[in-house]
């Protein structure tokens, strides 16, 4: 099963894929474990990227589609890929369809997290505090709850006609939100 979980930035994807890594053995594929693992790399590539979060702007399609096939034998290997942040754009979708095709495989299900971006920046501002994470600062942030609205929200027409989307309430606990989750997996298929 290939699945994709579908949110803003914190919304609670990353939580919720490593609960189904666990529960389900399948391979997170997660572009900002990705693209941080990159920039610690201090590869040439990790450099353009950390610039580009830093500004809180989207990685361009190419890097990270090149990352995700880089990855799919893994995934394949283990029955399914939760795919957390990506695709973020029509394009990237389009482009993760093909490649999924070309391997015999599909997305069979998006699941998305709906949440308050009120609350995301509450969270992201107590994270921040925590973590010190260069992405999670809150100007940043905003930037990248910006582009996300504008840029990957569209996302939401594109798998609700293709039959494939779920909503979940992202608001409340994390095992309700797991609960709700594990329901639409096990749900029969249109």
């Amino acid at each position: 099963m290939n699945l994709i979980l579908f949110g803003p930035p914190a919304a609670g994807k990353g939580t919720q894929a490593k609960r189904l890594v666990d529960s389900r053995k399948m391979v997170q594929l997660s572009t900002g474990d990705m693209l941080r693992a990159a920039i610690a790399s201090g590869s040439e590539l990790g450099g353009r990227v950390a610039g580009i979060m830093e500004r809180g702007e989207l990685v361009s399609d190419e890097i990270v589609i090149e990352l995700i096939e880089q990855r799919l034998p893994e995934a394949e290997a283990a029955g399914g890929a939760i795919f957390d942040g990506f695709p973020r754009t029509i394009a990237q979708a389009q482009a993760l369809d093909a490649m999924l095709e070309h391997r015999g495989s599909r997305i069979d299900l998006v699941i998305r997290l709906k949440v308050d971006d009120q609350a995301l920046m509450d969270r992201v501002a107590g994270r921040f505090a925590e973590s010190g994470r260069p992405d999670d600062n809150p100007e940043s942030f905003k930037v990248r709850l910006g582009a996300y609205n504008a840029q990957t929200a569209p996302l939401l027409p594109y798998y609700q006609n293709h039959k494939k989307l779920v909503e979940v309430d992202g608001m409340g606990a994390i095992d309700a939100v797991a609960a709700a989750i594990d329901e639409a997996l096990e749900a029969p298929r249109w």
